[in-house]
């Protein structure tokens, strides 16, 4: 069952709470004092605390305070009968889930309380994702004993740490995109995304405005502005499968990426910094391509400086 705390020494409105929270399906405990609140918080899981900024003599957020430390995925939500913007912001910089003046209205706080479980849930719904991304693509857990995979194995633990551009090469089902996933999940940026894109599957029109997105009137139909795949990727991997099929537009618009660690999306005007790790695969001899003059030779050398095969 959701437990909530309710901390306010204004024993009307912390009856009330009890009742409507009760009613609702949650089990509520309660406190008066900010002693009883932070003893409760530092011996006890909560998955919501409401609680009063000012009790007794304390007019300080030290219910939130402890909140943070003890319960750092918990929801705290502000109330008090002195709202001033100053405290607004101070209770929300230092973490505060929301903030609501007394005297509120039922549905109000009822909503609330419904959106702040909702992002805790969230919250725990993806930690256990992440968890389960790292454990299934820990090294351990990819199948394969010859020394050759071995080799691969190890490169992928030596590369996994770094910021490295990397690109791996194979023949179609070999695992490719696999191993991209254990060099980010291994890594320093695995609670973050990892995003891919086949770049043999979509037009090339199509795969510009994924990749890089456009500002809204860059073109008839551009009715609002397009976000761009690559910056959701911020601080995460972005993997681009199949790159020898990338048309010659979209390499250089990636060697850009590779160079200035920036993107331009369509009818921009200013460059927007992107953090990421690339990663880039493909089943082509990539040097015949250069030959044949289907793939920059600028981003093969950029791309090819460490590859893994």
């Amino acid at each position: 069952m959701i437990s909530i705390l309710v901390a306010d020494d204004e024993k009307s409105l912390q009856d009330f709470l009890v009742i409507m929270l009760e009613e609702d399906g949650y089990q509520v405990v309660t406190a008066s004092s900010v002693e009883k609140a932070t003893k409760l918080i530092r011996e006890n899981e909560f998955d919501l605390i409401l609680t009063d900024i000012r009790m007794g003599r304390s007019s300080r957020i030290d219910v939130l305070d402890a909140a943070r430390n003890a319960l750092p995925d918990t929801p705290v939500v502000m109330m008090t009968a002195y709202a001033s913007e100053e405290t607004a912001v101070t209770a929300m910089k230092k973490g505060a889930y929301d903030y609501i003046s007394k005297p509120f209205k039922i549905e109000d706080i009822q909503r609330i309380v419904k959106n702040a479980l909702e992002k805790r849930k969230l919250a725990a719904e993806n930690r256990f994702l992440k968890t389960a991304l790292n454990d299934r693509f820990q090294i351990s857990n990819i199948i394969g004993k010859s020394e050759p995979i071995k080799n691969v194995f190890d490169l992928v633990e030596k590369v996994s740490q770094s910021r490295t551009t990397l690109l791996i090469t194979g023949k179609s089902g070999t695992g490719k995109e696999l191993i991209a996933k254990a060099i980010h999940f291994n890594g320093n940026r695995k609670n973050f995304l990892f995003v891919s894109i086949n770049c043999s599957v979509m037009p090339e029109n199509l795969l510009e405005s994924e990749l890089f997105g456009y500002e809204k009137g860059a073109f008839t139909g551009a009715d609002s502005m397009k976000l761009d795949l690559m910056k959701s990727a911020s601080k995460g991997s972005f993997f681009f499968d199949e790159l020898g099929d990338a048309p010659l537009s979209t390499q250089i618009k990636l060697l850009q990426v590779l160079q200035e660690n920036e993107i331009m999306r369509f009818g921009g005007t200013h460059p927007i910094p992107v953090d990421l790790r690339i990663i880039a695969a493909t089943n082509c001899n990539l040097s015949e391509l250069v030959e044949n003059k289907s793939f920059r030779e600028d981003l093969y050398y950029r791309k090819s400086q460490f590859s893994l095969n």
